[in-house]
């Protein structure tokens, strides 16, 4: 089932558009968060994102333009601020298409469906992963942490990648050399702590202190 996130502050819309969607067995969310809709988009990993303009805190260019540093997931701008010059500046910004309030639900719908199956049927969504607001993309290998990109070695990428798909859990040591490695005659527990140590230089450098807990003859986590 496709996810739909609802990026509007206008509740009875952003209802209406919800209700309508389950009518054609689309899973969607409204945010619940407009002072941080990446953490939304990182726990739901929508298919398609609705992104209204006039949003408390931050708009919606500023949204599309965070979003596009992560993602290439489609972003269709709903708004009444319709003249030519806003939706210029929202395919600029990275959308995909713009639909002017009001709008009819059965249009919305249809424009929904289209751009899905366009994405879709060739490409297959990339999962983002989130924590403490830093966030992962294994479609690239990319990390970053408040508009910023952290660069990431091979082995560093595949440490941080196991301990974010099991967030709040130890990692054991072993489990994570055959991540690294995936055989046994090349671990080396020497290597592995080189490889920890140096990941947290860097996000420590990034602000992310304290990311990677240690828990001494066990293991690692994020939590």
């Amino acid at each position: 089932m496709y996810r739909i996130l609802i990026v509007e502050d206008d509740r009875s819309i952003a209802e209406a558009i919800k209700e309508q969607a389950g009518l054609w067995d689309l899973d969607a969310r409204i945010v619940r968060n407009f002072r941080n809709v990446l953490l939304d988009y990182a726990e739901y990993q929508p298919h398609i994102i609705l992104l209204d303009i006039g949003l408390p805190y931050f708009n919606g260019y500023h949204w599309c333009s965070e979003i596009r540093k992560l993602s290439k997931v489609p972003i269709i701008f709903i708004s009444s601020a319709s003249d030519n010059m806003n939706i210029i500046m929202a395919m600029n910004m990275g959308a995909d298409d713009f639909i002017a309030k009001p709008f009819d639900a059965n249009v919305l719908i249809a424009k929904i469906q289209a751009l899905l199956r366009r994405v879709y049927d060739f490409a297959s969504s990339v999962p983002v992963l989130e924590h403490r607001e830093a966030f992962l993309n294994t479609g690239d290998g990319t990390l970053s942490f408040h508009g910023e990109s952290i660069p990431l070695s091979k082995n560093e990428y595949r440490i941080l990648l196991c301990l974010m798909e099991n967030k709040g859990k130890i990692v054991s040591r072993e489990r994570l050399m055959e991540r690294l490695w995936k055989t046994q005659q090349f671990i080396d527990e020497n290597t592995l702590t080189v490889n920890v140590n140096r990941l947290r230089k860097k996000l420590d450098a990034a602000g992310l202190t304290d990311f990677i807990t240690t828990k001494v003859g066990v293991g690692y986590l994020v939590e």
